[in-house]
């Protein structure tokens, strides 16, 4: 697994406790996934279909860098599956493991497409 996208916790993606929340953490880990489902595939629309379960291992506090982990499980005809991983950069502690985030293919009506077809073939 490559790691790609880094974010530093600044103070306002705290929660109560002075731990990063957990919903900034999902939509950073929505974002970076969206980002890299997108460079493996020449289809310009994608959107999120499914979270595996997602379960919280370890926190992050203010001014850590935590880096995003991601790998293709699988491609389907209009779809990718993809594996996450966040870690602590520094200490490289897990803070979440995601086996399945997959994102489909879709035209600018929001129905699925085949991947591939480039941004000529939905204009």
């Amino acid at each position: 697994m490559k790691f790609y996208g880094r974010r530093m916790v600044r103070p306002e993606h705290l929660n109560s406790v002075n731990r990063l929340f957990g919903g900034t953490l999902l939509s950073w880990v929505d974002e970076e996934a969206y980002i890299f489902a997108k460079c493996q595939l020449r289809t310009p629309h994608l959107v999120t279909r499914h979270f595996s379960e997602v379960n919280f291992v370890s926190a992050a506090v203010q001014d850590d860098i935590v880096e995003f982990g991601l790998s293709v499980k699988k491609f389907g005809k209009t779809s990718i599956t993809i594996t996450c991983q966040v870690r602590n950069k520094d200490s490289k502690k897990v803070l979440i493991d995601i086996k399945k985030l997959v994102f489909v293919a879709v035209d600018r009506l929001g129905q699925p497409v085949p991947h591939g077809l480039g941004l000529e073939a939905v204009s």
